[in-house]
């Protein structure tokens, strides 16, 4: 997969589909890496576009 921002649902979904194939790739390989770029940009996509109320907690 070609490592990307994430900008669209679309390419949030094909980063989730992504990261399931490559999750439990060895630490220092290709895909490791992978993981770890996908798992930061995800989580940079959900904190912008599904933020946590704290109230809520």
């Amino acid at each position: 997969m070609e490592l990307k921002p994430i900008k669209s649902e679309k390419d949030y979904r094909d980063a989730l589909e992504r990261l399931e194939v490559v999750f439990d790739a060895p630490i220092d390989t290709k895909e490791g890496d992978e993981a770890e770029i996908l798992s930061l940009l995800i989580e940079n996509y959900e904190n912008e576009h599904y933020p946590i109320d704290l109230s809520d907690l």
